[in-house]
């Protein structure tokens, strides 16, 4: 029986790449994307590994990605294209994996939960259009705030080459786990790692920019100019006075964040769907 056809149309063509290590998933989501006019399908890979490839090589504004596939799973993908200069819009596929749902309802473009079915799939492709209009500009930062990649691998626990970085205790040097680590914090000599457990200087070298470049991978927001804070904590966040906004952490002792004007809509960005 022929698909229904599109209930709107739009001048942006989307260049979208399907990867699935599955046959049928494959053909069924191209039959359902041919019924929607603005979606062009520039390929299709059954690895990750020859995704990578071509997603590199062709640059689509789109790829349809499974998550569980042998060898390079998705989210190993989205791993290895996080650095692209202009990385595509990644909607991530999955049956049955609840956790990633709730990791992508939070810091993904958009998910899909096998069977796909069509309404739903319009409803992704509309958003795509939205975020891809526009100048370069504007598009650029659509897929800034869209996805948030590097937000994205952290939640999903796909580790960064940094693993645990030292800091100074009573003339020791301890190893910390930075998602052990609420805020970091600069003063006029030093940076501070405030965790739960308490407060530990970070070597003298180390500026709040170096340490944000460094831990880019985690969960990490730069919140204003003297600190870092890690979104993981953020229990809620209000509107404060001047544009500002508030961000309340959920240690023990409840700490205060104040988000700069200039960074509220990053904020709210990184932090909400």
């Amino acid at each position: 029986m022929p698909l229904p056809p599109p209930p709107y149309e739009s001048a942006t063509v989307i260049r979208t790449l399907l990867v699935d290590d599955e046959p049928p998933a494959l053909d069924e989501l191209a039959y359902l994307l041919s019924a929607i006019e603005n979606v062009e399908i520039v390929g299709t890979a059954s690895s990750g590994g020859k995704a990578v490839a071509m997603i590199r090589e062709m640059e689509p504004d789109l790829v349809f990605l499974d998550i569980q596939m042998p060898g390079k799973s998705g989210f190993e993908v989205l791993a290895d294209i996080v650095q692209m200069a202009c990385p595509p819009f990644v909607v991530f596929s999955t049956a049955y994996d609840q956790y990633a749902i709730r990791a992508f309802e939070e810091n993904a473009v958009d998910y899909l939960l096998k069977p796909v079915s069509l309404d739903r799939l319009r409803k992704t492709v509309e958003r795509i259009c939205r975020l891809l209009g526009g100048s370069r500009g504007e598009q650029a930062k659509n897929r800034e705030d869209a996805f948030h990649l590097r937000t994205l691998l952290a939640v999903a626990g796909i580790g960064p080459e940094i693993a645990r970085f030292s800091v100074e205790c009573d003339g020791r040097n301890v190893l910390l786990n930075p998602r052990d680590v609420l805020f970091f914090q600069s003063t006029d000599k030093r940076v501070h790692a405030h965790t739960e457990g308490g407060d530990f200087a970070c070597p003298s070298d180390l500026s709040l920019e170096k340490i944000e470049e460094r831990l880019q991978s985690f969960f990490f927001f730069r919140a204003n100019r003297s600190q870092l804070v890690n979104l993981a904590f953020v229990r809620s966040y209000a509107p404060w006075f001047n544009g500002k906004y508030v961000a309340t952490l959920s240690d023990s002792k409840g700490t205060d964040i104040t988000i700069s004007k200039a960074r509220v809509r990053a904020f709210r960005a990184a932090i909400e769907l």
